[in-house]
């Protein structure tokens, strides 16, 4: 009943998986490498699908690509505790919610990644310029044209297509093929 339906999601997904840029991608998995060496905290965060994407980056490196590992990897997941963020979204405002956890902890060589379909989020937007004025490395992993975003990060990825649910999944397919890539290289 579906077949045609399903057979098109899957074709625009390969579709959408062969434009991608590889550089980009080469250039997120050295800044999260180099952050590593460098013992630094890697901090990740997003709104929505986007946070649970970001919980899952968080997973796969400091359990799933450490488990093997002396030295772990450090990320960080601001959108993880409920607690915090709602207090902060009810006490200064949602636009908030990531700049506020970012303030006066930030150091030399962590790294700040931001993941955001639109790439047009104020509170991503917000958080991502404190990284930059603290003279943090920033990543906008992003969809559709990137948004404001793709244009203020240091490193971007970009999923050019206008479509949410094909652009989370290849944000999930980009921490999965850098799991699958750090664990053979490290290991």
């Amino acid at each position: 009943m579906y077949k045609h339906e399903i057979e098109a999601y899957i074709n625009k997904e390969i579709e959408v998986l062969k434009s991608l840029d590889i550089s980009s991608i080469d250039s997120v998995l050295n800044a999260i490498v180099e952050a590593y060496q460098a013992d630094a905290n890697i901090y990740i965060f997003g709104n929505g699908g986007s946070a649970a994407t970001a919980s899952h980056f968080q997973n796969d490196f400091n359990k799933g690509i450490s488990e093997q590992l002396d030295k772990k990897f450090n990320f960080v997941c601001l959108n993880d505790n409920i607690a915090t963020v709602m207090a902060i979204a009810n006490d200064s405002g949602y636009e908030y919610v990531f700049e506020y956890q970012l303030k006066g902890k930030l150091k030399q060589n962590d790294l700040v990644i931001a993941i955001s379909g639109s790439g047009n989020s104020e509170n991503i937007i917000r958080a991502i310029k404190y990284a930059k004025k603290q003279g943090v490395k920033t990543i906008g992993i992003t969809g559709y044209d990137g948004g404001k975003l793709a244009k203020i990060a240091a490193i971007s990825f970009n999923v050019p297509v206008n479509d949410m649910q094909i652009t989370e999944d290849v944000h999930l397919i980009l921490d999965h093929l850098m799991m699958s890539i750090l664990m053979k290289k490290l290991g």
